[in-house]
């Protein structure tokens, strides 16, 4: 299984990367292949609205550095999307790239049956690390992303691994429960089921 994480955090060694490595050690103990992007290393835009994806070509027509993170994405079995909650929203660098997968909807999608270019079935994990410890504050995040993506993009199944509190660098640390969920989702989206042969 390819799984391609898209890292949304400006910091390198963030909550949410330590919460998504838990997850990825796990993925791949189990036989999963991993690419790692960090998105703040790359230079690009949001989707311009210019419509040379429904008109001109199949694909987004910015050359820059996203272009081959839209293609590897279409490309997965697992996108993984990991970001912290700044000003109660996943992160600019990370919304960049959500924006920019308006590339992969047809022409004219709105009342069409099937919207996307992509091929039905892929799996999405959100990768959530919330500073503020309230779990009913901007817990419509996932649910949102989670939507479009199914709805949209025909992605088969979402999960969402979720932690409140973590506030300070490393904090994550202190919460063994959400790198407890953070291994468990791994292996729903792997298939694994507890007592089976590894």
């Amino acid at each position: 299984m390819n799984i391609l994480t898209l890292f949304g955090s400006p910091r390198k060694n963030g909550n949410s990367r330590l919460l998504t490595e838990a997850f990825l050690a796990r993925a791949e103990a189990l036989g999963a292949t991993v690419e790692r992007v960090f998105l703040n290393q790359l230079t690009y835009k949001g989707c311009q609205h210019c419509d040379a994806c429904k008109n001109k070509q199949e694909e987004c027509i910015l050359d820059d550095d996203l272009a081959p993170v839209l293609a590897a994405a279409a490309a997965c079995d697992v996108l993984v999307m990991a970001t912290p909650v700044y000003y109660g929203e996943v992160t600019s660098q990370l919304k960049g790239f959500i924006d920019r997968t308006y590339s992969y909807l047809v022409k004219d999608y709105g009342p069409k049956e099937i919207k996307t270019k992509l091929a039905p079935g892929k799996k999405l994990v959100m990768v959530i690390a919330q500073g503020h410890p309230k779990e009913n504050l901007f817990a419509d995040i996932y649910p949102r992303y989670s939507y479009f993506f199914k709805r949209h993009h025909r992605f088969a199944a979402s999960w969402c691994v979720r932690t409140c509190g973590v506030y300070y660098l490393g904090d994550t640390e202190a919460h063994p429960e959400g790198l407890e969920l953070a291994a468990r989702t791994a292996e729903q989206v792997m298939g694994y089921e507890q007592g089976a042969d590894e």
